[in-house]
């Protein structure tokens, strides 16, 4: 341990004594390091936002619709799409009533692009309108700020009353309690009883902007058959997720007529099936990164072989003194083969920080949550390792195997 000891210590008094040599011998490494660190780290931001943004469902739980807005489309598809049947509120009762494994069952309706009114206020037209059962506020993971929660009867008796996102209660009621007055939608009247917790945003674009409703009061506005109804179910836990999805799927095709081997006319969307299409979307990216990067780092490597075949040229006499007064080969070996792998890695370590560093600026101008990518930063690390051996070996090699009296006599 002493004698690695000192062979670590020479190898970074060499390094500070070739400080040209040692710059143009890292450069290579931190363009590589970084081009990969710099690349991870702003996907790590993109989909942490992302699955951040999408997981608007509460945990363990899963949307019946008749349209997945995943899917592709496209020919045939498009058109045996286009002819499936709406889901219907009357869809999402019967499946409540059967599937007595989940815990909630909710279900909901939409209207987009609407503008809500409060005396001569008025907010901007991407205002969201959602008419939802009790339990389609806990599936979806909607939480009363202040006020209170739709009840029973808000439901039983189409109660016209509403329960407002934050962004709407900024824009209308500036220096009011909005609790108690009544907005307009679409010309109807909503008596306000609630104000929702804010959301979680994506990449900067606001989620509350949302309106709730009484879904018999959403049908009462726009029509009970108008749209199709969004069916939300949530299990008792993850071990049991699995387990009432495939019920629900069973329960649906049997409500929906469909036969045997048919295809399903419905889809199922989760925050699962938006993470897994994301990270389908980016893996070709990062496999694209780690390209590149090995590219520049077997270029730095040749660019290190080089560099240190030229410092045992230059320290030939330096080898032959030390050979001289009792070095053995090994010594020299692991001398040369540490100064390779103490340049990668500093060279690695500079590539971090500044990919880390400019990774997460350049994903703040999309307004995505900051993030390190440790697991790359341990590739890289290691990385750094592998090149340093794979490359210095064969400088230390031939140090190492030096005659001490040739190189004695070396000018």
């Amino acid at each position: 341990m002493k004698k690695f000891g000192q062979i670590l210590s020479l190898s970074f008094q060499s390094i500070r004594g070739n400080k040209l040599r040692t710059s143009l011998t890292v450069l290579g490494v931190v363009v590589g390091i970084f081009s990969i660190i710099v690349i991870m780290t702003i996907l790590g931001m993109l989909q942490g936002s992302i699955e951040s943004g999408f997981s608007q469902l509460n945990k363990n739980t899963f949307q019946i619709e008749k349209f997945n807005r995943m899917e592709g489309r496209g020919g045939d598809r498009d058109r045996n799409l286009r002819n499936r049947k709406d889901i219907t509120i009357e869809d999402a009762q019967q499946l409540k009533e059967l599937l007595t494994q989940a815990k909630y069952v909710g279900a909901e309706q939409w209207q987009f692009g609407k503008i809500v009114k409060f005396q001569n206020l008025e907010t901007n037209p991407n205002i969201n309108i959602a008419g939802v059962t009790l339990d389609a506020m806990k599936t979806n993971n909607w939480n009363v700020d202040y006020g209170r929660d739709f009840m029973t009867s808000d439901v039983q008796y189409s109660n016209d009353v509403c329960v407002l996102g934050k962004d709407i209660v900024e824009k209308i009621f500036p220096n009011l309690n909005p609790i108690g007055y009544t907005v307009r939608v679409d010309g109807y009247p909503l008596q306000v009883i609630g104000v929702l917790e804010e959301q979680p945003s994506l990449f900067g674009n606001t989620r509350d902007n949302y309106v709730m409703v009484p879904i018999t009061t959403f049908q009462s506005i726009y029509g009970r058959r108008s749209f199709s109804v969004n069916i939300t179910v949530m299990s008792h836990s993850k071990e049991d997720y699995d387990e009432v999805i495939d019920a629900a799927i069973g329960y649906m095709r049997t409500l929906r007529k469909v036969q045997p081997g048919e295809e399903n006319d419905f889809s199922i969307f989760s925050n699962e099936t938006l993470i897994s299409q994301v990270n389908d979307i980016t893996s070709g990216v990062k496999i694209g990164a780690m390209v590149v990067s090995i590219i520049a780092l077997l270029a730095a490597g040749v660019g290190i072989m080089n560099i240190m075949l030229v410092s045992v040229t230059e320290r030939t006499k330096e080898i032959g003194i030390r050979k001289a007064i009792g070095a053995r080969k090994m010594n020299i070996l692991l001398q040369f083969l540490s100064e390779a792998v103490i340049l990668c890695l500093f060279g690695g370590f500079i590539g971090i920080i500044l990919g880390v560093g400019i990774g997460n600026l350049a994903g703040s101008f999309l307004n995505a949550q900051n993030a390190i990518p440790v697991d790359w930063v341990i590739i890289g690390l290691s990385l750094c390792v592998f090149v340093g051996v794979i490359f210095g070996t064969y400088p230390a090699y031939k140090a190492a195997n030096l005659d001490p009296i040739e190189a004695l006599r070396y000018e």
